[in-house]
């Protein structure tokens, strides 16, 4: 039967032995509670095998240039098309790609403005700010200058001797500290502060000069050159990457005087279309572009107008209209890295395509979900198929198909308990089916608030003279559509005036490669205590960078293998057979289990072993609250998803019981409905622990049980910005100008007199 894909005997991670069909053509929602196996099956199993098998159709070189796909543990998997992985993985590029580049827009419109521009400069590279006579001359393209803040790198209270200039390489009796204190130019015990206007002239700003007095050290064949142009030409202006934290602290970067942030050069911004230039263009957002491409209707540039308003339309049917073309890319989050990558393959011209999205709900408000929808059905109706995973009402109720796993996570999951129509599920009686039928009521309560925190008359991007205020010690939630100005708002204005507020998010934190979930919070240390009391050894035996490493691998698990073009491949170390100790750590062991064994326990299993232990046992109470219970104590923190990663910083939280501003970015990213209630009881500990907690969150299950809501709206870009309501829940359901509200009655309707508008 080759109208499905047949899976036989699926085993990858917790996966038990699963069989399934799923049918080709559709759109199949993949369902079920965090770590019940669903990323297991759709990414680990499907998506793996099929871009494995086609790397393997290439050449040894080619496949040298491509990513490594791991063959997943089952036993067969027939009628297996070519997939398109659509994650949340932010865009990779550089300091030149924006929104425009990489979606090709920028492109169409370099080649409209060769055609049509007055006056006429040249053809289409000539717009592009990486070329030679494009770039402004200035900033080279980049729209911005570094440049080094001298107050950052001089302690003027020092001499030369005492370490006046601030940078690594400069150290005492070093090199280039040399080329100043051998000059004969400086008293190099004399306080900076003390020289005069000259002197500091000479120290920071001089050109190349010879030295005429320099000391017998002195180089003969060296030249003098000021700190500042030393440091812009040995470090500045060079792509090694060794001192970059050291240069963040002492580098400032400005808006480029020259071409304003434009990027282009002064002849590019003088060729014009209806009086807008290119970078006029790029300023807009795409809604009010796609207006300007519009009223274009010179016949001679047709082609290219179509080409340009079905792009930019496109990026507009996933809620992405608030952008603007001259938006850096590294600025996007993964839900909107993940949206531009749905606008590419739109209009691709294959067929019978498997495509796979993790998610594609977030970061989107209900309102924005209907563009996502329907591009899901133009998809499929050009004859692809559609695999997603997701736990949003409304993306599983477009599904043709749904298939649920569970019922718990980790060991407790890895089985499909469902597969059918929605109609189907929701008769179920899967945790899917309760959570999807549960009844939904809204937070009546109107507490008295004894004080808030308040923003007056603020602007920033589109948010433009706001006023609010949010309540000290109580849950706000901080709605309204995609660009509507919730992160402009909040993560930016309200933590200017309160930078004591700790914005937990979804990045991966700063730490070593080999970070795990205990070493991250803590625990590591205490659990090695244990098993070095239980055994009477030294407790750096059961650390894998410490006495307790596999010689052979050095504690990785894994050896590098050099093939010469092939690349770096990785294999499993057969001394340790993956396990990162040697062999006298694992013979030591701890209630039965060695050290490797215990880190491949999860959480919850791990409560059973340190029960007696409060200070483990805490923090595994915590990560047990966070949602957290079928994460490994030993899995790394690389392997982690940007919603687990915020929940484990939570997690962190609520171990030490600290008190103060929290702000989450939508906690609910990845969670299950039938979890939502955790979630909730977890920032209602926090308020209880004494945190003013703020979430930025599209989900309707939290929103209704807020003790206060701050809308904006009314849509994204320049269309929102708008303060819609500032009040408690319950006062929400009559407000008729926002997009909230109205998801909100539709919501909670199954068990209230409100009617849907």
């Amino acid at each position: 039967m080759n109208d499905a894909i047949n899976i036989q005997n699926a085993s990858t991670n917790n996966l038990k032995h699963v069989s399934v069909k799923i049918p080709k053509h559709k759109i199949v929602a993949v369902t079920g509670v965090s770590g019940s196996g669903k990323s297991s099956l759709v990414f680990d199993t499907i998506a793996s095998e099929s871009q494995r098998l086609l790397t393997e159709t290439y050449s040894s070189y080619m496949q040298h240039l491509l990513p490594k796909y791991k063959k997943p543990i089952v036993d067969t998997i027939s009628n297996l098309p070519v997939s398109l992985v659509i994650n949340q993985k932010k865009i990779q590029g550089n300091a030149r790609s924006t929104v425009g580049t990489i979606t090709d827009i920028y492109s169409s419109l370099r080649l409209l403005y060769s055609r049509m521009a007055i006056p006429f400069i040249g053809y289409s590279m000539i717009y592009s700010f990486n070329h030679p006579d494009g770039m402004c001359k200035r900033c080279k393209g980049l729209g911005v200058v570094k440049e080094i803040d001298v107050d950052r790198l001089i302690d003027f209270d020092k001499s030369l001797n005492d370490g006046a200039i601030v940078f690594p390489t400069f150290q005492a009796k070093g090199w280039r500290l040399s080329r100043y204190t051998e000059s004969g130019f400086f008293d190099n015990d004399k306080k900076l502060s003390d020289y005069d206007q000259d002197e500091l002239k000479l120290l920071l700003y001089s050109e190349k000069l010879k030295p005429q007095n320099p000391s017998q050290a002195w180089h003969k064949s060296a030249d003098y050159i000021g700190v500042i142009p030393r440091m812009v030409e040995s470090f500045l202006n060079v792509s090694d990457t060794k001192y970059k934290k050291d240069l963040d602290k002492i580098v400032k970067t400005d808006i480029c005087p020259l071409c304003q942030g434009t990027r282009l050069s002064s002849k590019v911004l003088s060729a014009k279309i209806k009086g807008n230039s290119i970078a006029d263009c790029c300023d807009m957002s795409v809604i009010d572009l796609c207006k300007f491409v519009t009223s274009i209707t010179d016949k001679s540039v047709s082609t290219i107008v179509d080409d340009l308003i079905r792009k930019l339309e496109n990026l507009c049917d996933v809620g992405l209209g608030y952008l603007t073309l001259n938006r850096a890319t590294t600025t996007l989050s993964g839900g909107e890295s993940q949206r531009i990558k749905i606008t590419k393959y739109l209009n691709s011209a294959l067929t019978d395509v498997l495509y796979i999205f993790d998610e594609p709900s977030v970061g989107l408000h209900p309102q924005d979900l209907e563009g996502i929808i329907k591009l899901f059905r133009d998809i499929r109706d050009k004859g692809n198929s559609i695999i997603f995973v997701d736990h949003d009402p409304d993306m599983i109720a477009i599904a043709d198909e749904v298939i649920n796993f569970g019922e718990g996570a980790g060991a407790d999951g890895g089985n499909i308990t469902f597969q059918g129509s929605y109609q189907q599920l929701l008769n179920s009686n899967t945790l899917t089916e309760k959570a999807l039928s549960q009844s939904h009521d809204i937070n009546p309560n109107q507490k008295t608030f004894d004080a808030y925190y308040r923003l007056k008359h603020v602007s920033k991007n589109n948010i433009r003279n706001m006023s609010i205020k949010i309540p000290k010690k109580a849950l706000t939630l901080v709605t309204g559509v995609a660009g509507s100005g919730k992160s402009t708002l909040i993560r930016y204005l309200f933590k200017a005036k309160y930078p004591q507020a700790m914005i937990l998010d979804q990045k991966m934190p700063h730490v070593s490669h080999r970070s795990n979930l205990v070493t991250y919070l803590a625990i590591f240390d205490e659990i090695k205590k244990v098993y070095a009391t239980a055994n009477h050894v030294d407790k750096a035996l059961f650390s894998p960078t410490g006495k307790g490493a596999c010689p052979e691998c050095r504690g990785k698990g894994v050896i590098k293998l050099d093939l010469a073009y092939l690349g770096d491949t990785y294999q499993v170390c057969e001394r340790c057979n993956g396990q990162k100790y040697n062999d006298l750590a694992l013979s030591y062991q701890y209630k039965g289990k060695h050290i490797h064994e215990l880190l491949a326990l999860t959480v919850k299993e791990a409560q059973a072993v340190f029960f007696d232990n409060p200070k483990i046992k805490k923090v595994l109470q915590a990560l047990i609250k966070a949602n957290l219970s079928y994460i490994s104590l030993g899995q790394s923190l690389a392997s982690f998803s940007g919603g687990e990663l915020q929940r484990l910083k939570i997690a962190q939280l609520l171990s030490k019981k600290s008190s103060g501003i929290i702000i989450l970015d939508e906690p609910s990213t990845g969670l299950h409905e039938a979890d939502i209630d955790k979630l909730l009881k977890l920032l209602n500990q926090l308020n209880l622990d004494g945190n003013t907690v703020i979430v930025l969150e599209h989900n309707l299950s939290i929103i209704s049980q807020a003790d206060w809501i701050i809308d904006l709206g009314l849509k994204g870009g320049d269309l929102g910005g708008q303060l819609l309501f500032q009040g408690y829940p319950i006062d929400m359901l009559s407000c008729q100008n926002s997009y909230t509200a109205k998801h909100l009655r539709r919501f909670i309707a199954k068990n209230t007199e409100i009617e849907k508008s």
